[in-house]
């Protein structure tokens, strides 16, 4: 229930462009991985947080998202959104010459367990884990709660 509240309350945050970036690439799956337009809005709750990004394959072969770890949570979960339910999966696919989407009001990152409150104007650290490439660490902004990005997905 309070992860709807906390959700509901980022829904309006949007989603977006941000200067900072990451990328990765895998040797033998044919994937090329890259990651943008990453934000976290600064979180209403003392104990959760929502992230957003955008993961990129240019590659030919495509790759899954398994799995996502920060330092400044006790666990970071990846949640689907089908309709106006939020359910959390275990991997999603990032298509070959694609995007996976993390967006307010559909896919995104639940940081639960929060070890202390991020704040606007630092960065979160988090890494990426795949199926098939090594791991894309990337740092998120965090944004003001309200934040509203000019360019979207």
């Amino acid at each position: 229930m309070a992860a709807g509240m906390v959700f509901g309350a980022l829904a309006l945050a949007g989603c977006g462009g941000s200067d900072s970036g990451a990328s990765g690439t895998s040797g033998s799956s044919g994937a090329e991985l890259s990651v943008s337009s990453a934000y976290m809005p600064q979180p209403v709750s003392a104990s959760m947080a929502a992230g957003f990004l955008t993961i990129a394959n240019t590659g030919a072969a495509k790759d899954e998202l398994t799995s996502v770890t920060s330092n400044i949570a006790g666990s970071v979960t990846v949640h689907e959104t089908v309709g106006t339910s939020m359910q959390e999966v275990t991997s999603l696919d990032v298509p070959a010459h694609g995007r996976l989407v993390f967006e307010s009001g559909g896919n995104h990152l639940m940081f639960e367990k929060l070890k202390r409150r991020p704040t606007q104007g630092e960065k979160v650290t988090v890494e990426l884990h795949f199926a098939e490439s090594g791991p894309v660490t990337v740092e998120i902004p965090v944004k003001s709660a309200t934040y509203n990005p000019k360019t979207g997905h």
